[in-house]
């Protein structure tokens, strides 16, 4: 069983329908509980990084997202979800994230970006490959997926990048420690890339 996560924000249907459609047993849950009791976490959203801690802390889920991680459950998040990874936001100024990774999450900065781009950085752009995962086992260099966000993480640490993409700013699109993998874009949105990385974290779930 696949828990995604509940916090009152975010398409929390549409990843379970992608999940699903995989194969996957995924539930919607704001239990810790049931967290506890899933084989893998899925951290989906949409939003802003400050209410979303926000609604974990109220639900409880801060501390047992932290153990199920640190326990090796396989995780993983998306757009917001790989947000809250890092230890804070300029979005949230002091605001604490999950703190999983080294860094912060940085606003993309109009002057940086080329004619014609806006914030929030909307739509397909493509992907650069930089780590080999299973996730992404049927993901090729260059293909493209969905994007919805104004805000990008930067990691301290590049090693954990597995995913670049390039609007303004060459950013950290996913990236990948250990049991955790995130992506700033949208799979349930990507069509056949997304659905196959959705497809590819349930099989390894399995």
């Amino acid at each position: 069983m696949i828990a995604v996560i509940d916090y009152g924000m975010g398409n929390l249907r549409s990843v379970q329908k992608g999940l699903e459609h995989v194969g996957a047993n995924a539930v919607i849950t704001d239990d810790p509980n049931v967290l506890r009791e899933a084989n893998a976490i899925v951290l989906p959203g949409q939003g802003a990084f400050g209410a979303a801690m926000n609604r974990l802390d109220e639900a409880g889920m801060t501390q047992a997202v932290k153990d199920e991680i640190a326990s090796g459950k396989p995780f993983l998040g998306i757009c917001i979800g790989i947000q809250l990874l890092f230890e804070s936001s300029e979005e949230a100024p002091g605001v604490a994230g999950l703190g999983i990774l080294p860094g912060t999450v940085t606003k993309f900065r109009p002057e940086r970006l080329a004619e014609g781009q806006k914030v929030p950085h909307m739509g397909w752009n493509e992907l650069s490959l930089k780590q080999s995962i299973p996730h992404f086992s049927d993901v090729k260099n260059g293909d493209y997926v969905y994007f919805v966000h104004s805000y990008y993480p930067d990691p301290s640490d590049t090693s954990v990048i597995a995913a670049t993409t390039d609007y303004g700013v060459e950013f950290a699109s996913a990236v990948a420690y250990e049991n955790v993998v995130a992506t700033q874009f949208h799979p349930e949105k990507s069509q056949r890339v997304g659905l196959s990385i959705l497809r590819a974290f349930a099989e390894l779930v399995a």
